[in-house]
């Protein structure tokens, strides 16, 4: 097992409740993602946010972005004592939203400028992004110009770089054929990488792919009453850590018998909310 340790906490989700109309739709959501320190290399953080359909991982995640309120309870990064502000956490939707009647390059340039007051700067820090991610060659190029998959790292280089090391994305590895899904995740853990403090949280219905990539892993569900019919509310019923399982940062992870066993136990909780 890799040498490491926990540091601060980067980003925390406390007490968080949501209602619409006076229905439940998050209650008392609390999870921490904390540094993870290794003394041989760079690791960022990646988390798994798993859940089924309808059960409010949608509306946790736009409040984890500033994007929505809670009811109650708040979201803080880099222990800020304030509830996380829209444009601190980059957001990667699933289609790769870029603005179409701009190239690549002003695509991005548009994105440093909101950090970096100097243009020098802001365009050093893009072509060093087009560089580590291989589109150099692209940055003329239009979005509509671009495959699916240069699509994709163009969204996440444009959110790295007007957001603080916090990014989320909403269902990366859907509809993806076995070559496209390995590719994303060697993305995700190279975008993690790039910095201690980069911190990656994956919406995804994917356990296995989740389970490939993350270092830790949420499963959102609901409570349920002694007759097994489920509570309003929803809220993290079970976190996983995999480095201390032994579950992460080895090549070809997902081969070994632990491994798979781990999924199928994922799974089987998974079933039962």
């Amino acid at each position: 097992m890799p040498t490491y340790t926990y540091g601060k906490t980067l980003l925390k989700v406390e007490d968080v409740s949501l209602e619409y109309d006076g229905r439940p739709i998050l209650k008392h959501v609390s999870a921490e993602i904390r540094d993870i320190i290794c003394t041989d290399h760079v690791q960022g953080q990646v988390v798994g946010f798993l859940g089924p359909s309808g059960i409010g991982k949608t509306q946790l995640f736009r409040i984890i972005a500033g994007l929505n309120k809670p009811t109650s309870g708040r979201v803080t990064i880099n222990g800020q004592d304030r509830p996380v502000q829209a444009g601190e956490v980059g957001v990667v939707a699933q289609d790769y939203p870029l603005f179409e009647h701009r190239t690549v390059m002003s695509n991005l340039l548009l994105a440093a400028n909101q950090k970096e007051k100097d243009d020098k700067t802001a365009r050093d820090k893009v072509i060093q992004y087009l560089t580590d991610f291989d589109l150099v060659d692209k940055a003329r190029l239009y979005p509509v110009q671009l495959s699916g998959g240069q699509r994709q790292r163009c969204a996440i280089i444009q959110q790295i770089l007007c957001s603080d090391h916090f990014l989320l994305m909403d269902e990366p590895f859907s509809g993806l054929d076995l070559l496209m899904l390995e590719k994303t995740s060697e993305l995700i853990q190279k975008v993690a990488n790039m910095d201690e403090l980069n911190t990656i949280i994956v919406v995804t219905h994917d356990i296995t792919a989740a389970s490939a990539v993350a270092d830790h892993l949420w499963l959102m569900g609901r409570d349920h009453d002694a007759k097994g019919n489920p509570l309003p509310g929803s809220h993290i019923v079970e976190t996983y850590d995999l480095v201390e399982r032994d579950l992460c940062w080895h090549p070809q992870i997902i081969t070994q018998p632990k491994f798979m066993e781990f999924v199928r136990e994922v799974k089987d909780r998974f079933r039962s909310l």
